[in-house]
């Protein structure tokens, strides 16, 4: 992330901030972790994303919010997640 307030995004960061990018298919993307994450951090940090996706759906969007979920590293293929295996969704 470029920024001229580098003390405000390194704030903003620690305290839990989730960025995500969302492309034009309504695909989103979001990094949940790092290599040298636990299995643990990085799952707490992929259901943070989720839920707070979710939270966000707008009251007037009816159907399936999430059709598929799949995870990556960066580069590679994604791994297919049971969306039913998840709870809260």
């Amino acid at each position: 992330t470029v920024t001229l307030d580098v003390a405000k995004a390194v704030k903003e960061v620690k305290s839990g901030k989730i960025d995500f990018k969302v492309d034009k298919a309504g695909i989103i993307h979001a990094s949940i972790g790092k290599v040298s994450f636990d299995a643990q951090k990085i799952k707490e940090n992929a259901e943070e994303v989720l839920n707070t996706v979710s939270k966000m759906k707008p009251a007037s969007a009816k159907g399936t919010y999430f059709k598929s979920i799949s995870m990556s590293s960066t580069m590679s293929a994604g791994v297919k997640i049971d969306k039913n295996s998840l709870q809260g969704l």
